[in-house]
């Protein structure tokens, strides 16, 4: 396997690039895997949609055409590259429908096992997107005799504001700060290693909770981003935008206490992770997943409910949401905060009154009244 070197001769920091790089990479490796005559689907996809959007259709095209293989007497070919044009002219509306209900739950042989997957509406939605993509191109270009698109069975995904959204009160709030500082609620087990990252822990829920940032923003976090004698710091958003953010006092407290008490103790495994914000006890950057455990964790507490069950770090971003917005903060303000692209998105939080519900029913205790008579 070929080894790649990154030569950055851009403003952004060394592992913002690496992470771009990798999505790149793993881009051309799956447009590999897949037959030539989709390269102008390969260019469209390039200029048109976002890095990670881009790599989520190729997997899904390439997991339509496995199916194709695997799974049908559509084309005679033992490999997703076999299929030839001829035979995907030959694919109909109708092939592609049973497509996305095969999606919905299918089951894979391995060697351990059977894994059997399920997917949701909304990912349905986006695998079905994706070939409408594919075949829409094709058909432009003229390499399919027919747009058959048209004939797709339409998917019912909630609009937005159907779904409840999730946040945690500000009462809640308190509780989470008050275990990830105490180390209260905490399993033995879970307070030895609270022991040694309550100051990691505690940076990271404030930034969450502060600025709304998305898992991947704060997971891509270095010391360098931080300049405490401007106050601000710096962070990449999804479309690779630079964005700075305003330091408060409570998030420099808890980021130097963090720094200065906690961080430099841990030695650095690798040289690429010297300068990384959030490391793990093995000295490496937290990864996603496990920034992802550590928000469960502590969400779980004020909610009582098992861990698995806490809220994911996007409902911290909810719960910053309202809570900026529930202080009187312009909705236009909190959308470039958060990054909102369209201002109907904060919108939504600014509807969601968290404790309507309770007020509506308080007074319709028909249990007590009738006890008190």
């Amino acid at each position: 396997m070929k080894e790649y070197r990154i030569h950055n001769k851009s403003d952004k920091p060394d592992n913002i690039v690496e992470q771009e790089n990798d999505i790149f990479l793993e881009c051309e490796e799956l447009e590999e895997k897949l037959p030539r005559f989709l390269r102008t689907y390969f260019i469209y996809l390039k200029g048109n949609v976002l890095p990670r959007t881009r790599l989520a259709y190729l997997h899904d095209v390439y997991f339509f055409f496995q199916y194709l293989v695997k799974e049908t007497s559509l084309t005679d070919g033992d490999d997703p590259k076999d299929i030839t044009l001829a035979e995907l002219n030959q694919v109909t509306a109708m092939d592609v429908n049973i497509f996305i209900d095969y999606c919905r739950k299918y089951k894979v042989e391995t060697e351990k096992g059977t894994v059997i997957y399920e997917n949701n509406n909304k990912t349905l939605s986006r695998k079905k997107s994706s070939i409408s993509v594919l075949f829409k191109q094709l058909y432009r270009d003229g390499l399919v005799e027919q747009n058959i698109t048209d004939g797709f069975d339409p998917i019912r995904v909630p609009k937005p504001g159907e779904k409840e959204i999730k946040a945690l009160q500000d009462d809640e709030v308190m509780v989470m700060l008050d275990a990830v500082s105490t180390g209260a609620h905490l399993t033995d087990h879970e307070r030895i290693y609270w022991e040694k990252t309550k100051l990691r822990d505690k940076a990271i829920l404030i930034l969450f909770l502060t600025y709304g940032l998305r898992l991947s923003e704060l997971q891509q976090l270095n010391v360098s981003s931080f300049n405490f004698t401007r106050g601000e710091f710096q962070i990449y958003r999804k479309r690779g935008k630079e964005s700075t953010m305003p330091i408060n006092r409570s998030v420099e407290m808890v980021m130097k206490d963090y720094l200065n008490n906690e961080r430099e103790h841990i030695v650095v495994q690798n040289e690429e992770d010297g300068d990384a914000l959030f490391l793990s006890l093995q000295g490496k950057r937290m990864t996603q997943r496990a920034i992802r455990e550590l928000v469960k964790k502590y969400t779980s507490i004020p909610l009582h409910t098992g861990r698995k069950e806490g809220y994911s770090p996007h409902k911290l971003r909810a719960t910053a949401a309202t809570s900026l917005i529930g202080r009187g903060n312009s909705i236009y303000d909190v959308q470039a905060l958060l990054d909102h692209e369209q201002v109907t998105t904060t919108q939504l939080y600014a509807s969601h009154k968290i404790n309507v519900k309770r007020d509506l029913v308080k007074d319709m205790e028909w249990e007590i009244e009738r006890e008190e008579e």
